[in-house]
């Protein structure tokens, strides 16, 4: 059946070759790229770069190439509103976000699916390395690139005008198969970072947005242990940029309470986390879990390209009580929660809250 298909084309490499497939499978396909900056040369360009002018022009040759028509959307304003500005305010919260997730689920496939729908399309290309098997989302063939986690907030009426044609494959195959069909983006590196942090600098992009506010790092008894610039330049795990003055041992940042403007620290062993609040869950390959039907029994990942922990998942009020079969460490509120049942994604939860792993028995 042919089908009327509208291919985000981001610039590079696998999102040219997602296009070029739709279009050799016979369905009359147009390419949009999106203008996500009001003023791009402050995003990143070039290797490292994501949606800038250079993107722009890629895409466009890529497209000539396949022989499709091309569009340029300007979703500045939703990009600002539902990803920069989102990011600032969780981190404000003392929280940590992953804006590409949250710029695939409000962008790339609620902002543009419901314009390509109003426009006639059935389905929005793209190049993620992801399957679709039975209406279920499945990890791409390629595990190093697969990006089912990044895809596990949508919806299950997103998932079925959604089309991924890479997910067979793998990445190496993608850029052969690029410089077969002459497209000149098969070498273009991939992008990596945040694309509306031109620097690379979260912290001082942070501090331009929310300024400095000096506060203490406490260690788990509340003895101040040193002093921060802002705590929103922290996130649960992280070691690095602790000024400490010389502590005996390697500390962590165990929270974050912006509230009191507090970081707390603390050893490694206190990072491990035993069971997760879920809030807001969306479930895309199953029903949502009835109370009445006893525990799910799946794994969760739990940030991208992160350990796969086994868990069963109940309903509690509104949201979820995720109860992992082993501790996992660092696990920051703000980030995601993915359950899969093998390859194939179930749902998601954003992590609201931790409870920590119980000490392991010290034998005698």
């Amino acid at each position: 059946m042919t089908l009327r298909v509208l291919a985000a084309m981001s610039g590079g490499v696998d999102s040219a070759v997602a296009a070029a497939r739709a279009a050799e499978a016979g369905h009359e396909v147009t390419g949009v790229h999106l203008a996500l900056s009001k003023n791009p040369r402050s995003y990143r360009t070039g290797a490292r770069g994501c949606c800038t002018v250079e993107d722009s022009r890629d895409a466009r040759r890529a497209a000539d190439v396949i022989g499709i028509p091309f569009y340029v959307w300007d979703m500045a304003e939703e990009f600002d509103r539902d990803v920069v500005q989102d990011f600032v305010a969780e981190y404000a919260a003392g929280r940590t976000p992953n804006p590409c997730l949250r710029c695939n689920e409000k962008i790339k496939f609620e902002a543009v699916l419901d314009r390509a729908v109003a426009l006639g399309f059935d389905a929005v290309c793209t190049g993620h390395h992801v399957r679709k098997a039975d209406g279920r989302l499945v990890r791409s063939v390629d595990e190093g690139k697969d990006q089912s986690y990044v895809l596990g907030v949508l919806t299950r009426e997103q998932l079925e005008h959604a089309m991924f044609p890479l997910g067979d494959c793998t990445k190496e195959e993608v850029r052969a198969e690029a410089a077969r069909r002459g497209l000149a983006v098969a070498d273009k590196p991939d992008s990596h970072d945040i694309c509306f942090i031109a620097d690379g600098d979260t912290a001082g992009f942070l501090k331009g947005r929310l300024g400095g506010a000096p506060g203490p790092i406490k260690d788990e008894s509340g003895t101040v242990v040193g002093e921060h610039e802002g705590a929103h330049a922290f996130t649960v795990g992280q070691r690095k940029g602790l000024d400490l003055g010389g502590a005996p041992e390697r500390r962590y940042v165990l929270s974050i309470e912006p509230v009191e403007n507090t970081v707390t620290v603390g050893p490694r062993s206190s990072l491990r986390v035993g069971a997760i609040r879920g809030d807001r869950p969306v479930w895309s390959g199953r029903a949502a879990p009835a109370a009445d039907e006893g525990p799910l029994a799946c794994t969760v990942q739990l940030r991208a390209h992160g350990e796969v922990y086994g868990c069963t998942v109940r309903p509690d009020g509104a949201g979820l009580r995720i109860e992992l079969d082993a501790p996992a460490a660092g696990v920051a509120p703000g980030q995601t929660a993915v359950f899969y049942d093998g390859a194939a994604v179930l749902g998601s939860a954003t992590i609201g809250a931790t409870e920590p792993a119980p000490s392991p028995a010290v034998s005698g």
